[in-house]
């Protein structure tokens, strides 16, 4: 005899109802609201407000460095990810912990922490000072700050692949004359290379909307160290509210489909590990 097996969740049309108000509550009707806001705005005044030269450099700089910092953590990421779980050391507990860091600490905090060691007189800054390198309120500490709050995003979507890898297709490789680089290439990176792809992505979408961190490291000269939520900021405090909105949905854009792109990872992750077919 046959008994129903029920789910320990509701069932699928209440699941699915307060999953669609949840979502439209927190998610759809804010980003909705920005979009008609923008709408106010003539196209001419807002193709003018999204092209000015100075929210241009603005573009360059938060891409650009969101792009440098996702790929500085590629590879950091990747290392920190594979020290914790294929060694064994005093204190790997306590670095484990301090990856997630910058999840928890408060971004004006970590800004004001790195503006101050790598300022010119400060505990790193003055290591370079002499050699004329100046880092904070420059666009390399941009790229610092950004670094360092996207850093949990690679190592914390690397570390469960790695820690699942079974070590017995490493050894077999290597007993049939494999060189390490030759088990790294054609054994463990074809199996790590989704984690770090969407780590990548995670990483770099972050970047992007990063605000509490750059402002103390960055200087925000013109053309020079101003990120783009800085110029949203600048807007609001001028009373252009039209004017924020505009930067704001090119912002909303470009993070769309950066979430698009996470998602065809996560598919394509997902196709390759037998999961979905």
């Amino acid at each position: 005899m046959a008994f129903k097996q029920h789910s320990v969740l509701p069932g699928f049309n209440l699941a699915l109802g307060y999953t669609l108000l949840y979502l439209s509550v927190i998610v759809l009707i804010p980003l909705a609201a920005l979009i008609l806001k923008s709408t106010q705005m003539p196209v001419a005044q807002f193709w003018h407000t999204i092209s000015d030269p100075r929210v241009v450099a603005s573009y360059q700089l938060t891409f650009g460095a969101s792009l440098i910092a996702a790929l500085l953590n590629l590879f950091g990421g990747l290392l920190i990810a594979w020290v914790l779980v294929r060694y064994q050391f005093f204190g790997k507990r306590f670095i484990d912990a301090m990856v997630d860091l910058p999840f928890a600490l408060p971004t004006a905090v970590a800004g004001i922490s790195l503006a101050t060691i790598y300022a010119p007189n400060g505990w790193v800054g003055q290591l370079f000072a002499p050699f004329d390198i100046k880092i904070a309120f420059t666009r390399i500490g941009v790229v610092i700050a950004l670094t360092f709050v996207t850093l949990p995003f690679v190592v914390r979507t690397v570390q469960p692949v790695l820690e699942d890898l079974e070590k017995e297709l490493e050894e077999a490789a290597a007993s049939l004359g494999a060189t390490r680089w030759q088990v790294f290439g054609k054994v463990i990176l074809p199996t790590l290379l989704p984690a770090l792809l969407t780590g990548f992505a995670l990483a770099f979408a972050r970047a992007i909307g990063e605000y509490g961190s750059v402002i103390f490291i960055a200087g925000n000269m013109p053309f020079v160290s101003e990120i783009t939520p800085l110029m949203i900021i600048s807007k609001l405090e001028q009373y252009d509210y039209v004017g924020a909105t505009a930067i704001a949905v090119v912002m909303l854009a470009v993070s769309f489909a950066l979430l698009l792109v996470i998602n065809g990872l996560q598919w394509w992750a997902a196709k390759r590990l037998g999961r979905r077919k």
